[in-house]
C-alpha cells in the first residue's frame, strides 16, 4: 500500500468518527421502524398468518415457490417466490413447522415485480407458504422442502 492513500483513508475515517461522535451523522428514515411484531412473534401458523397478511387466502397457480425439494443444510434454505399477477404489494413467506412461522415478509410499491429471494431457516422437513397480496386479495401457494442431516437424506 502507496503511504500517500493510506494518509487519505485515515485522515477521512477520522472525520467520520469526529462526526459521528459529535452527532452530526443521523439517519434520515428509519425503514424498519413498523416492522410486525406479532407477526413475527406468533408461535403458530394461523396467528402468523393472520397478523401478517390478514387471514389465509385462496391458492393460486400464478405464484411459483421455487426451493429445493432436499436441503442438505436447514439453516440456509434458499427460496423464490415470483408471480406474474399485477398490483403486488407484500410478499411473505412462511414454514409451517418453525417454532415462530415468519420467516420474511416485504411490502413493495410503485411498479415493483412481483419477485422475492432470500434464504429462510427450517428446523426440520416443513412446507413453505408463500402469501402474496396482488390487488387486495390474498392468494398463497405451497411447496414442501425435506431437510435431512448432514445430506445422507434421512
Amino acid at each position: 500500500m502507496k503511504r500517500r492513500t493510506f494518509l487519505k483513508g485515515t485522515v477521512a475515517s477520522s472525520a467520520l468518527a469526529v462526526a459521528a461522535g459529535a452527532g452530526l451523522l443521523k439517519s434520515g428514515q428509519v425503514l424498519a421502524a413498523d416492522w410486525a411484531a406479532d407477526a413475527f412473534n406468533a408461535r403458530d401458523l394461523a396467528s402468523a398468518t393472520k397478523s401478517a397478511v390478514g387471514g389465509d387466502g385462496a391458492a393460486s397457480a400464478d405464484i411459483k415457490i421455487k426451493a429445493p425439494l432436499q436441503a442438505e443444510n436447514g439453516a440456509v434454505v434458499p427460496v423464490k417466490v415470483e408471480t406474474s399477477l399485477a398490483d403486488v404489494t407484500s410478499i411473505a413467506i412462511m414454514v409451517a413447522e418453525n417454532p415462530t412461522p415468519l420467516a420474511t415478509k416485504v411490502d413493495l410499491s410503485g411498479d415493483a415485480v412481483g419477485f422475492y429471494s432470500t434464504r429462510v431457516k427450517m428446523g426440520k422437513t416443513s412446507e413453505i407458504i408463500a402469501y402474496v397480496n396482488s390487488g387486495g386479495k390474498i392468494l398463497k401457494s405451497t411447496a414442501t422442502v425435506k431437510v435431512t442431516v448432514g445430506g445422507c437424506g434421512g
